[in-house]
């Protein structure tokens, strides 16, 4: 069974008291970034994703978010999920949060995998297709058609986060296994 993440509004709360400046999917961004790239989960997660070694370690909301992120991105079933408003928001503002998921994840991501990151061809296009989508800016208004183009979109991310995190995470493990 899938570890759920909490519920948005409780992480968006967490994440201004922790007065840093992100936003909760921006900052979830960071750590499946951070964990698609290499990086070690644990409660010293939002210090190293935000580049900020004076902030505290995980706890509550934000040790949940971290624990099962981290849990989704091993589900074999991959139950991986975005950390996004819920579907009643404006349109406006689910388009400007996945953007926003997006550049924390290549932040994340940049910190965790370095210069040079092991990945394979289908890896290299979905990391530049997410630095495409994190420079894209949200739409005022749109219809049904933009409405499925984000949810394609949503499905896309998902996918390259998991295809990214198999390439720097679970290629490199498999690889040891059979040394």
């Amino acid at each position: 069974m899938t570890a759920s993440l909490p519920p948005y509004a409780e992480v968006e709360a967490a994440v201004r008291k922790l007065g840093h400046g992100a936003d909760a999917p921006e900052l979830h961004g960071g750590l499946c970034g951070w964990l698609a790239g290499g990086g070690e989960p644990g409660p010293a997660w939002p210090s190293r994703v935000l580049a900020d070694p004076g902030l505290p370690a995980a706890e509550g909301v934000l040790a949940r978010l971290g624990e099962a992120s981290a849990a989704q991105f091993e589900d074999r079933d991959f139950g991986f999920d975005l950390l996004l408003p819920p579907a009643e928001s404006a349109l406006a503002e689910r388009s400007g949060a996945l953007f926003e998921w997006c550049r924390g994840f290549l932040g994340g991501f940049g910190l965790a995998a370095g210069k040079d990151p092991p990945l394979s061809e289908e890896g290299a296009e979905a990391l530049a297709d997410l630095a495409r989508l994190a420079a894209a800016m949200p739409q005022e208004e749109g219809d049904q058609d933009d409405e499925d183009a984000l949810a394609e979109i949503e499905e896309f991310v998902r996918v390259a986060a998991l295809l990214l995190h198999g390439d720097c995470v679970l290629a490199p493990r498999h690889r040891q296994q059979f040394n």
